[in-house]
């Protein structure tokens, strides 16, 4: 039996493209890497921008949105055009997987890159490992937990315990005991560099003093 596809979407359907908030995150990205002096300086601390590959950078509560709304896109276009066993697909549940929504949002920017590369070699390296990449571990990580329905996070009970009143007292005090064990010539200390000049002569290295 032959399978035909969608008869709206054509043999393949086009990546999904981010909207104009997120458009405007990816560029000014861009040119605070790549402008001439005056864009960057226009754009300011490259450290406070949102960057859309690491959502929790992502504060304004707009901007979050569309990225929501575009990374639910890539994991259908994704689930639609390159997964073929029904257990490899991104779970609906995605959303609910912390880990899935990091390392999604890595994997869609590194698309979006591809994409407007003027050549292949982004996009074959993204076919060669970052998308098998992402896929193989959401397979390892999630097993057959959320086969059907999303489950409850198995790992949680641990996670309690780790992070509750015993555990991490044990481990600050693990911390302070390691600190207090330092000699003072094992801490490091800000000392100015030597300056020396080399002899052209003799090609030996002179101490400069102040």
């Amino acid at each position: 039996m032959t399978t035909t596809p969608d008869a709206d979407a054509g043999l393949v359907r086009a990546f999904p493209t981010p909207g104009p908030l997120l458009g405007t995150a990816c560029r000014d990205l861009y040119l605070a890497a790549e402008g001439s002096d005056n864009q960057k300086a226009t754009i300011g601390d490259p450290n406070l921008l949102p960057k859309p590959w690491d959502p929790p950078t992502c504060r304004n509560p707009q901007l979050r949105a569309e990225l929501w709304t575009w990374l639910d896109a890539v994991v259908i276009w994704v689930n639609h055009e390159y997964v073929w066993d029904p257990d490899g697909t991104i779970p609906p549940c995605w959303p609910l997987h912390p880990h899935i929504v990091h390392e999604l949002a890595v994997m869609a920017d590194q698309r979006r890159r591809a994409g407007v590369a003027l050549d292949s070699n982004a996009l074959e390296e993204w076919h060669r490992y970052t998308l098998p990449g992402f896929l193989e571990r959401l397979r390892s990580r999630l097993k057959v937990h959320c086969d059907q329905d999303h489950q409850p996070w198995p790992a949680r009970s641990r996670h309690v315990r780790h992070t509750g009143d015993g555990h991490a007292k044990r481990r600050r005090e693990a911390f302070d005991g390691d600190v207090q064990h330092l000699s003072p010539s094992e801490q490091i200390t800000p000392t100015r560099p030597r300056l020396r000049l080399l002899n052209p002569d003799t090609g030996e290295l002179l101490d400069c003093h102040d």
